[in-house]
């Protein structure tokens, strides 16, 4: 087969494997995650299921895919979001990181409920998502240890006695080179972040706060300074 041939060929499954996505993107708007179907994608697109199973051998298969997809794009917002600021001092990297993330979910509210909404039933997310699923926390983790190597660096409130062998377990896994006490308040502070968006995105903080932009910032922020973050601190060399 000649390299044209091959690259035409390339092309066109990029497309279709493109289209599927779309098409399941748009089931899971219409459906959810739990009712997504192979057999209805290709019916959609006109397509043999046989034909389907070519690109996606499963619906776990195309679940996972879209998942990755879907922390990838939650990703690049929030690095996008950082990048602007990324000569600011460590609470406005915060802040922007977590206003990248809320800006995307709010685009985004199918995609954000298939990463963080309630599980699929029947599926288990295998490690291949694990990269990008991590790359906001990547991204908190790193402004934290900028912070510590400031000449700011802040002191983190001691753990208490039950939870230092756990705090010290996440601390190998996430980020050896910062104290167990940082890592703690760096994981609660990340699931407090989900938790502003998730209200917002599902709903729960109708007739409860109006004002959600500032409302938002403010949590955000208070969320910095539990981490140990001080505004208008240079970051380090």
């Amino acid at each position: 087969m000649s390299s044209t041939a091959r690259g035409a060929r390339a092309r066109a499954r990029t497309e279709i494997t493109a289209a599927i996505k779309d098409e399941a993107r748009r089931q899971l708007a219409a459906e959810g995650a739990a009712k997504l179907s192979l057999r209805a994608v290709a019916r959609e697109l006109g397509m043999v299921s046989s034909a389907l199973y070519r690109y996606f051998p499963s619906r776990d298969d195309l679940l996972t895919a879209l998942i990755i997809d879907a922390y990838d794009s939650l990703g690049e917002s929030a690095e996008a979001a950082h990048a602007a600021v990324a000569d600011a001092d460590p609470v406005r990297r915060w802040v922007a990181v977590c206003e990248g993330v809320r800006g995307w979910a709010l685009s985004h509210p199918h995609e954000y409920a298939l990463i963080y909404g309630s599980p699929v039933p029947g599926y288990s997310a295998p490690p291949t998502t694990v990269p990008a699923a991590a790359r906001v926390g990547v991204l908190l983790i790193g402004i934290a240890r900028d912070a510590q190597r400031g000449p700011a660096r802040p002191v983190p409130p001691p753990l208490p006695a039950d939870l230092r062998a756990e705090a010290e377990r996440m601390a190998a896994d996430l980020a050896p080179d910062l104290p167990a006490e940082v890592v703690a308040v760096l994981v609660a502070a990340w699931s407090q972040l989900y938790g502003l968006v998730g209200f917002e995105v599902f709903g729960q903080f109708h007739r409860v706060v109006e004002e959600r932009e500032p409302f938002f910032r403010h949590a955000v922020t208070r969320l910095a300074h539990g981490v140990g973050l001080v505004q208008g601190a240079a970051s380090a060399e």
